[in-house]
């Protein structure tokens, strides 16, 4: 018999839940005059004019909309279209960001204590880089909170034996998968470790995979109605598959991607090159990619850096700009390191253990398409989780003791995550910032910026 959630925790992790909602309410409400950057303009092109327009009609058999998944696509257009304002999407977003609190609360206390559980719980509510993106349109907030809401259910369904938790993970995981596509293939491990020597494990399991793919089901068959062909979800995969993999430069992969006619033609070709390209750097492939990958999914850089390097905040004077580097990347610096620590002594169990998995595949699925600081942000709950247990431990008395083989493991980690930092950490230190191909963009430039050199496209 799993015990109940004591009063006095669920009080305390829902004020946390409250003051991570304000402090999202007031980033929105006074976050300087802004314009859309990147993706951020697709989603709304797509969300605010063509998803409501009179040949769609938010009908998704007259959409034509299949390189993303649909589910952010309405979470901005239905709002908008009802009241003509995206100050209500950025708040519904706001809430839907906080709903991230609990669920880390509840995971943590599930793997650890209660203490560690309010200690992930305040990272999500606080942790500037989550607070940012409730105020911008990519689809980040709803994906992380879907998909955590999804485990902390699974590991429910495990603890409990309970078919209702089993279904309710899958019925996420569904939404998760017609957010970001990428959870689809973490499905199969979520299911096995359900299974895995437990009394009805594979019934759950089994329960889980089938809502998933229910809620996934319609999506697939509309790709097959507008399309005629089999998308289980969006075909962004087999480009950025292409992307991460080929020799060409980016511009010549868009060229020779955008020479082919047809939506459905490009998925097919940048699969098939993507394929070309992994069989040609083999057998070094893989080592090839963790090298040139690790270093940029871990980089000390962020999207609000992105977003403000790139002019969406206008010109912003020196001194302001490096101050909200500083707020963006030392709690990130910070959480790497109590992630080490927590690592070292976090305790054996099954609840741990899928976290990590999770983490571990997350981070491996993007080595092996390409890495970006902005795609680790569905990970980063997991690295809180177990941050909190190091900073918990590191004040208990006495502190728990550690044995050798999570600490030769959490040494292998930390040697890992400092050499994929360095190169970042070294271009911090050695170009002046902001960096020169960004002069005259989003920040005004230092004395010692040289002029000239020639713009560089970012991501």
């Amino acid at each position: 018999m799993v015990p109940r959630v004591p009063r006095s925790f669920r009080a305390r992790l829902l004020l946390l839940s409250l003051l991570g909602l304000a402090v999202r309410a007031l980033w929105v409400a006074f976050e300087p005059a802004t314009s859309p950057v990147a993706d951020e303009t697709m989603w709304l092109t797509w969300a605010t004019e063509v998803l409501p327009s009179a040949e769609v009609g938010f009908s998704p058999l007259r959409l034509r909309f299949v390189f993303h998944p649909p589910l952010y696509l309405y979470f901005v257009g239905v709002p908008f279209a009802l009241t003509g304002s995206l100050a209500v999407v950025q708040y519904l977003q706001c809430l839907v960001g906080a709903l991230l609190v609990p669920a880390l609360g509840l995971l943590g206390r599930g793997t650890a204590s209660e203490s560690v559980g309010l200690a992930a719980a305040g990272l999500a509510a606080f942790y500037p880089e989550l607070v940012w993106f409730a105020a911008h349109f990519w689809a980040e907030t709803l994906f992380s909170v879907l998909l955590w809401w999804a485990i902390e259910r699974l590991v429910a369904s495990d603890a409990r034996g309970s078919a209702f938790a089993a279904a309710g993970a899958g019925l996420l995981f569904g939404l998760a998968i017609l957010t970001r596509e990428t959870v689809l293939y973490f499905l199969p491990l979520a299911a096995l470790w359900l299974a895995w020597r437990r009394p009805g494990g594979v019934r759950r399991a089994a329960l889980v995979v089938a809502t998933a793919l229910l809620v996934v089901l319609p999506w697939t068959l509309r790709n097959y109605l507008v399309f005629d062909a089999f998308v289980p979800v969006s075909t962004a995969g087999a480009l950025n598959l292409w992307q991460g993999n080929t020799r060409l430069s980016r511009q010549e992969v868009y060229e020779e991607y955008w020479a082919v006619r047809g939506r459905i033609p490009k998925y097919q070709h940048a699969r098939e090159r993507a394929m070309e390209a992994i069989l040609e750097r083999q057998p070094l492939w893989i080592l090839e990619k963790l090298r040139s990958e690790l270093p940029e999914f871990w980089a000390a850089h962020a999207q609000p850096i992105v977003h403000l390097e790139r002019g969406g905040y206008g010109v912003v004077r020196r001194p302001l700009a490096l101050a909200a580097v500083a707020v963006v990347l030392v709690p990130y610096l910070a959480v790497l390191v109590l992630f080490v620590i927590g690592l070292a002594r976090l305790p054996a169990g099954r609840a741990p253990l899928v976290v990590l998995a999770f983490l571990a595949f997350y981070v491996l699925l993007h080595v092996v398409a390409h890495g970006y600081p902005r795609y680790r942000l569905p990970v980063m709950p997991a690295l809180f989780l177990v941050a909190a247990h190091g900073a918990v431990t590191l004040r208990a008395r006495p502190r728990p003791a550690t044995d050798r083989a999570r600490l030769a493991a959490a040494t292998a980690v930390a040697l890992v995550l400092a050499l994929s930092l360095a190169p970042s950490l070294v271009r911090w230190i050695r170009t002046p910032w902001p960096p020169p191909w960004f002069e005259g963009q989003g920040v005004e430039p230092g004395r010692d910026a040289p002029a000239g050199d020639e713009a560089q496209e970012g991501r």
